[in-house]
């Protein structure tokens, strides 16, 4: 008996898809910030090198992942 008997291939494509399916729900989370904000949130984050932008970035991806966790793990 090796260590991969007793994964199916099934549960390897649902990680795979929910993974990516994750990563689209972010993505279109940070398009809808940039939408939203009357700023350009790259100029400021790259340019301006705005610190409390990125943490307030960072915590709201952080927040946003563990929801999707949550969501997804349902």
């Amino acid at each position: 008996m090796t260590a991969f008997d007793g994964i199916l291939f099934s549960e390897v494509v649902s990680t795979v898809f929910y993974t990516f399916f994750g990563l689209a729900l972010l993505l279109a989370c940070w398009w809808l910030i940039e939408l939203v904000t009357p700023f350009s949130l790259r100029k400021e984050l790259e340019e301006d090198q705005n610190t409390a932008i990125a943490i307030v970035m960072g915590a709201l991806f952080l927040s946003l992942a563990i929801i999707i966790a949550a969501i997804l793990r349902v």
